[in-house]
Formats: structure tokens, sequence, C-alpha cells
């Protein structure tokens, strides 16, 4: 904590940004020549000013008493309370003992803003520094990043070219914000009775607008309103506007590589205007949620998942860069369609895409070597093989495993509490998993290893895999390399009455799973009979997870999972469903499996550690995190994963879990000021609190152009 500030007098002026209004509460004076007149040692003063110059020092010394000299202030301790305004001032002050201003350095700044002993009364969680800006007049209005719309102060205006360029009238970000709500709502009222899908996508426009126009603005409003958003910028609605990208494009957003590109990539990434890019998500199309290829329409999730990251882990949405990189599309219809805006032509497969994924990779990390990298959407067999490919070179992860995976069993061992048993039980569960893709072998992975550290030996759990075939045992031949460790023995599948390729019905009557989850993209595949087979599990209190995105695609709706398998089940679903009204007038809880609850806070946490890598451990860490999150109380009511109002908190806490572990791998490389050493001698609290730290937040920042 700073409580002593080294106060050096300099002649040189500066110009800045706020007017401040300070109060000392207890300023003790600690004069450093005995001749200095006026307050004494240990003396505590209580004064009220006005203060243009925080950017320099927290008060303006012609405002102080007349016997408070220069020394007397080169050693002080303040406890100041502020209220903030945005009107730039100018002030010279000419007098016998200062001749204009006290300045301190940005790391006093920063040191200040932390320590206790200065709070500021804003509705922020720091007052925003000054942002410089080489445009002027209309450029900025054209500009999302800078655009306050009708919010830019007068004085900015006639800083910035602007004057007439808007009309006279200044409006409040608190105005803009409840303007733009009510616009909202009302476009909810008129949309009432509607189609889902035309409802889904005039929301999305009427948000995308707000994107394309002010981006301050637009995360204020997604933020506030995270939990009614989400479904709208990010799962489901995503998918749907993927599937219609090309008719609803209107202004590009992030960028575009592409076959034709190659040779060129590295040259290419200094088109992106932004100096430093912190988080970056990466699709090539392939298989866009269950909707398969999509080709170039799939750059709507990096997207979707950067705003997530925005909302969520406060990453700077100046920092951020979603990335399409467009091989082709085996998509026919696509091939056909008019409107596309890809290359018409078949997808690279072999050396030619490996080595175009190749290339990007190094230009991104030339460019940005601390940048984070998130795979999205990859096909099966290019997820598995990038994410071993890069993994070990570059800070990366796949989403569809390990963030799947997560989540998963996050969820997992919290339905190991839900049956009132310690977690320690989790090698004794019993689990089916539908779907033998990215999603479904990552759950499985990250199961198998938890149940290792749990047991201590070789894992060689009750976890069966169903793909389109069926059952996967060793039996069958071709079995894709990255299953074949989870194909069970035909010994054992046949001591149960199961066969390879068994169907999903027989599997569940014979093995009376614990946990059914479904990976498959295939809506509806938890049938009737399928769910009232659950209830013959071995579980006092079976699960069923239905992850696959988006909503058509689920494994089965929450309503006819509470219906057929009885109302004492724990129910998750990927795509977000109602609550269920049971009888009783008890009500049978909807846990949104979704893995918004865990890619924030890798990302961040890999990020403010300065990691260079992300390993299976720091995803451990995140997914015990989530699971440890949720109270006894919660989990007895069915509840496996925190509400998405909480979701700052809940990635305040999984980046702070991936930040230690990533200490404790002597990964972590510290960031800015904070190095490996500072970071490696936080307690659990104090990693916490840097994270949020971290954070940012929407504010209008005073914009000050320079050529």
């Amino acid at each position: 904590m700073i409580n002593q500030l080294n106060v050096r007098m300099i002649e040189e002026f500066r110009y800045l940004p706020y007017e401040i209004e300070v109060t000392f509460e207890r300023a003790h004076v600690f004069p450093t020549r005995q001749k200095d007149k006026g307050y004494h040692i240990g003396q505590s003063i209580n004064h009220s000013l006005t203060c243009p110059e925080f950017d320099s020092f927290p008060f303006v010394p012609h405002s102080l008493p007349a016997n408070l000299g220069q020394s007397s202030l080169e050693q002080a301790s303040f406890n100041c309370k502020t209220t903030v305004g945005y009107r730039p001032i100018r002030t010279d002050y000419h007098g016998d003992m200062w001749r204009k201003t006290v300045t301190r350095s940005a790391a006093v700044v920063e040191n200040l803003r932390k320590s206790r002993s200065f709070s500021i009364a804003a509705s922020t969680s720091s007052i925003p520094g000054p942002c410089i800006v080489h445009k002027r007049g209309a450029d900025i209005l054209h500009d999302p990043w800078f655009n306050k719309d009708t919010g830019f102060p007068l004085t900015e205006r006639d800083r910035l070219g602007l004057r007439g360029l808007l009309p006279p009238r200044v409006i409040s970000f608190e105005q803009q914000y409840d303007r733009f709500m009510e616009s909202y709502r009302s476009l909810e009222k008129n949309t009432e009775g509607q189609p889902d899908s035309v409802v889904s996508l005039a929301k999305w426009r009427i948000l995308n607008r707000l994107h394309d126009r002010n981006e301050t603005l637009y995360y204020k409003v997604l933020i506030d309103n995270i939990k009614d958003f989400a479904p709208v910028i990010y799962t489901p609605t995503v998918g749907l506007v993927c599937q219609n990208y090309s008719g609803l494009f209107r202004r590009p957003r992030g960028m575009y590589f592409s076959a034709k590109d190659r040779g060129e990539m590295m040259s290419m990434i200094y088109n992106w205007p932004a100096h430093e890019v912190d988080m970056v998500v990466l699709t090539d199309g392939s298989r866009i949620l269950g909707l398969g290829d999509l080709g170039v329409q799939g750059i709507g999730i990096p997207i979707g998942k950067l705003d997530m990251y925005v909302a969520a882990a406060g990453i700077n949405p100046q920092r951020v860069l979603p990335i399409m990189l467009d091989v082709g599309t085996n998509n026919q219809k696509l091939l056909e369609d008019p409107l596309y805006l890809g290359l018409r032509e078949q997808r690279l497969e072999g050396e030619e895409y490996i080595s175009i994924v190749d290339e990007l990779m190094e230009a991104l990390h030339a460019r940005w070597p601390k940048a984070v990298i998130q795979f999205e959407d990859f096909q099966f067999k290019w997820a598995f093989e990038t994410l071993q490919r890069y993994r070990k070179k570059f800070c990366m992860f796949n989403d569809d495993i390990q963030g799947t995976a997560g989540v998963a069993l996050a969820g997992l061992l919290g339905t190991v509490r839900a049956q009132s048993r310690p977690l320690s039980d989790f090698v004794d569960q019993k689990i089916v998993v539908v779907g033998a893709g990215s999603a479904g072998l990552g759950v499985l992975k990250m199961a198998y290893e938890a149940v290792g550290r749990m047991s201590g030996t070789t894992p060689n759990p009750q976890f069966f895999l169903i793909d389109k075939d069926g059952l996967i045992t060793k039996e069958r031949s071709g079995v894709d390399p990255a299953a074949s460790p989870f194909a069970k023995s035909i010994g054992e599948v046949q001591s149960i009455g199961l066969q390879e390729g068994s169907d999903l019905l027989e599997v569940v009557k014979k093995v009376k799973p614990h946990v059914l989850v479904g990976l498959s993209g295939v809506g509806g595949i938890f049938n009737e009979q399928v769910l009232k087979a659950m209830r013959d599990s071995d579980s006092p209190r079976p699960a069923i997870f239905a992850m696959s995105n988006p909503t058509n695609n689920a494994e089965c709706t929450a309503a006819d999972a509470f219906k057929h398998a009885g109302d004492n089940i724990v129910f998750g679903s990927g795509s977000p469903f109602q609550n269920v009204v049971l009888g009783s007038g008890k009500s049978g809880h909807v846990n949104q499996a979704n893995n918004m609850y865990l890619f924030p806070g890798i990302g961040l946490g890999a990020l403010v550690s300065g990691a260079h890598l992300i390993t299976d451990g720091m995803m451990h860490a995140a997914s015990t995190c989530l699971a440890s999150y949720i109270t006894d109380e919660e989990i007895q009511q069915g509840i496996l994963y925190p509400s998405i109002n909480s979701i700052r908190k809940i990635t305040a806490e999984v980046g702070a879990a991936v930040l230690r572990a990533a200490v404790s791998e002597d990964l972590a490389e510290g960031r800015g000021e904070v190095g490996p050493k500072e970071l490696a001698h936080m307690s659990k609290e104090e990693s916490v609190e840097y994270v949020k730290r971290n954070m940012w937040y929407p504010v209008y920042s005073p914009l000050v152009h320079e050529k």
C-alpha cells in the first residue's frame, strides 16, 4: 500500500483532462526543513478544493492555505474522496512558492488507485485517463471505438472539430443507455407473437447496429443485461446469424485470411489498426456449432465469442481480434449462393491446409507474441491435430475440446455432490457419452485425467462412448486414434450384455448410467424411450446433459427430460431453456452447461499471468474452480452452475485459478509492472483482486487529438 508520496517539483506545464473536487480528510504533513513555518509535524488538516490537475497530482497548489510551503509536501499521506467531472481545464498559477504544477508518474497514479487510502466516489472502478486519437471530425464519428454519438461534451467537440456535426444537445452516457434500452423493449413488444427466428434476428440487428456505431455504449448495455443479451450475441442466435451471414453483412469486423493469401500473411497482419492485441479467436468455419460447414459465414462465432470475452472477462475491445481463415467450403449450397462472400472452391486438405494455418499462426505470434489464441469450431480431424501441433509452441487452446470438457467436468463433479456423495466417488460413476466428435472426446479425456488424479492409478473408469455406429469397442476396425483410448474391451461390454455397435437405448438399459451426456449434434436423440430408461439409473439422482448447440440440435428439451426421466433428475443443456414447472409447485432447474462459464476466465487468467502456454493443469484448475463455486444447498436444488448474471465474478475467480496454476507450473512471466515474483507471492484473495483490476469496463474516456 502506498501511504507516502514523494513529490517532485517541475517547471513543465501539463494539459489535464479533468476537473476534480478533492477533500483532504487527513493530510499528515511532515516538513523536511525546520525553518518551514505554518503546519507542523503530524498535524492534521481538513481542506476542500477544486482540482483540474488529476493527471498530475490530486490537489491545486494555489488552492491550499498560503502557509503550507513547498517542502512540506515532499512527503505526505492522503485520504481523499473525489467526485469527477469531464470538463477539460487549463490553469496556470503564478506565485512565490508554486510556479506551475506538481506532477507524479503514471506508476504512482496506478499504485495510488490501488491503495485503500484513495477512494473514488464514481460509478466506475477507476477514473478513465485521456485517450489519444489521430483523427478528427467525421472520422471520429465513423469510428465505433471512439464515437460517443451525442455524448461528446462541448469542449471536446471544439477540440476534435465536431461542432456542427452533431445536434447541439449533449446527452449523457446514462441517458444514451436508457434511450437504447427503451428502443430494445419497444422492439420486444412489437415482435410479440412472431416466429422465434424472426424475433432473434431482429434483436441481433438492433444490437449489431449499436455495435457498429458505438462500442462503448454497446458493451455497457451488454454487461448490464448479460442474461438477456448473451443468447442474442452468443448461442443460440449466433448459429442463425452464421447461417444467414452473407445476407446480413453490412460492415466488416475482424480479419479474413484465405487460401489466396499464401505467402502474404506476415505482411497482412499489419493491416489491423490496433497496435496491441490480447485475445484472438480463430475459426475456419468447417464445423459451426452443430450446423456443419458454413465457410466464411462462420466469422459470426469469433465475433460472438469475443463479445463474451469483453462482457465476462473485461478484455479491452480495442485489443481483441476475430479471424476467419477461409480455405474454401464443401457446402454445395453455399458455393451456389450468389450472395456467398467466401472462396468458391472446395476446402484445402492435407499439407496444403496445415501450411496455411502454420503461416497464420507464425504471423500472429510475430506481431503479438503475448496474445492468447482460441481455436473455435474446427472440424474433428483438424481440431485435435492443430491443438497438438500448436499447444506447446503458442499460448493457445481449443474451446470445443478443452472448454466444453472443463464445463462438462464441473457439471459431472456437481452431479456427484447432488447424490450426497464425496467427490472422490467420481471414480465410480458410470457415464455414457453420445457423440465422438471433438467435444465428446474432450470431455472423456478430461474426465479420465480427473479419475487418474483422484485414484493415483491408471484409470479404467466405467465411461462408455457412442457414435453414429453405436457403442465403440476395441473390436471395431478403423477407430479414430483420438477415440481409441476410450474404446471398451469386448469382454467388458459382453459381461453386461452389450456388444460392439450396441445402440443408445440398449446401452442405457444395460449400463444404468449415473450420467447421460449428449454432444452428438443430433436433435432429439434422447427420445422418450431413452429418457424413461434413465429412471432405472443406479444413481438416486441421475443427470442428463443435452449439450449440443444451437437449440434445435439439443439431444432433448428440458421439459421432455423432466417429464420422461422423472422429477428428481439433474438437467443441463448447451443452449438456454426455461425452468420446468413440476408438480406440487416445485421447479425443475435448467443448468446451462455453456462454455461461457470457462473460456473467458481461461483466456483472462493466461493473459494476466503472462503464461506462454496453456496446460492441462491450468484447464483443470479452471474446471475445479467452477465446480466449487456452487454451495451444497444449491447443489441439492439441482443447481450445478451459477447465474449468468454473476459472470464477471465467476470469470475473476476462474481467471485467478488459472493464474495460480500457471505460477505453480512455472509458466507465468508476469504482465506489465507485475512480474513472476509478485504473482508467486499473491494469496488466493490477492490473485482474484489482481485479476479484477485488469478488467476493462466501458466508460467514455476524454479524447485528445494528436497529429
